[in-house]
């Protein structure tokens, strides 16, 4: 295997990664105000979360600095292209981010309330961008001969970007309940299972009719085949939700997600941006990467972290693996 195609395969991975664990954490989010009836609950929906929200973001900040290291020609036109979309996911992050620590800092209801609704919406945002973004990728968009995006914020808001978004939307909703199912016990688990499950009726018909339209484009048996994995393990996860299996539910989710973003790496492949002006000026593998010599010591530099990162965030969420209740979190705690 080639570098660049060994690199390309990587950032793929990364990006699922992503998505995997993000995703379930945007749900969460997404769900504190719903699911959580007072503030202990709201706490509580919260602390599933807690310990491993920021580890959760580093696979975001390594698959940015991974593309910009092994394709810098992509990733210079998918940031200024796609600078506006890019600026909101980064203020909402810092916004939720930042929600997370002052909520605690006051017992003020008006005060928790306004920094749940910062959680919320700084988890919604990105979770319908990312698949905004991801859409646009996949369907191409306006790059000149110079390898410039011409475009303007109206050519990304198309409707076949906006049914992705809304995909990204419903599946990380139906990830992040099934989720909170898994890590609580008493009445939210319930209220999550339930949720799960109307959620993941909307995430099934609309990933479908996302998945069918990018494979009648991109013409891919590999395309196929994953879209009918990531079906089979929605499905699986929700008709294991409705029978309290919550771990085969998860990982049903998960399986799901995998299958979708691989889906859409494979429909790109060779291209790392089509352009939908003149298929010859796309960014591709090739006339995007990095010179060989600078792909070699990210090879290896890979190869030496990785596993480290990998077992060190395996270990965290062994330690924090243990269900919560609203019990366990007393009135005069503050919920970080």
């Amino acid at each position: 295997m080639e570098l660049t195609t060994l690199w390309f395969c990587l950032i793929a991975f990364l990006w699922v990664g992503y998505f995997v664990l993000e995703g379930f954490d945007f749900g969460v989010g997404m769900l504190v105000g719903l699911l959580g009836r007072n503030d202990r609950e709201r706490r509580l929906v919260i602390n599933t979360i807690g310990p491993v929200w920021d580890g959760n973001e580093v696979w975001l900040l390594v698959a940015g600095g991974a593309t910009f290291a092994a394709f810098p020609e992509w990733y210079a036109t998918l940031f200024s292209g796609f600078y506006l979309p890019l600026l909101v996911i980064l203020v909402a992050l810092i916004l939720r981010n930042v929600a997370f620590d002052y909520r605690g800092k006051r017992t003020d209801p008006a005060w928790r309330r306004r920094w749940d609704w910062c959680i919320i919406a700084g988890s919604a945002l990105p979770a319908l961008l990312w698949g905004v973004a991801f859409g646009n990728i996949v369907r191409g968009v306006p790059i000149d001969a110079s390898g410039e995006y011409v475009g303007g914020l109206v050519e990304l808001l198309n409707p076949f970007a906006l049914l992705t978004g809304l995909v990204t939307l419903t599946v990380f909703l139906t990830h992040g309940a099934v989720f909170l199912a898994l890590k609580t016990d008493g009445e939210i688990r319930g209220r999550a299972r339930r949720f799960a499950t109307r959620s993941g009726v909307v995430a099934v018909v609309l990933a479908a009719v996302m998945l069918i339209w990018a494979n009648l484009e991109g013409q891919s048996v590999a395309g196929w085949v994953l879209a009918g994995v990531a079906a089979a393990g929605l499905i699986g996860g929700l008709l294991a939700n409705a029978a309290g299996r919550e771990g085969w539910a998860f990982l049903g989710t998960a399986v799901a997600i995998i299958a979708t973003v691989s889906n859409l790496f494979v429909i790109l492949f060779p291209d790392v941006m089509p352009s939908s002006l003149d298929p010859a000026w796309s960014l591709t593998v090739t006339n995007a990467a990095s010179t060989p010599y600078t792909l070699t010591i990210m090879t290896w530099a890979a190869l030496i972290a990785t596993p480290v990162v990998l077992a060190y965030q395996g270990w965290t969420y062994w330690v924090f693996r243990k269900r919560l209740t609203v019990a366990s979190i007393p009135e005069d705690q503050h919920a970080h």
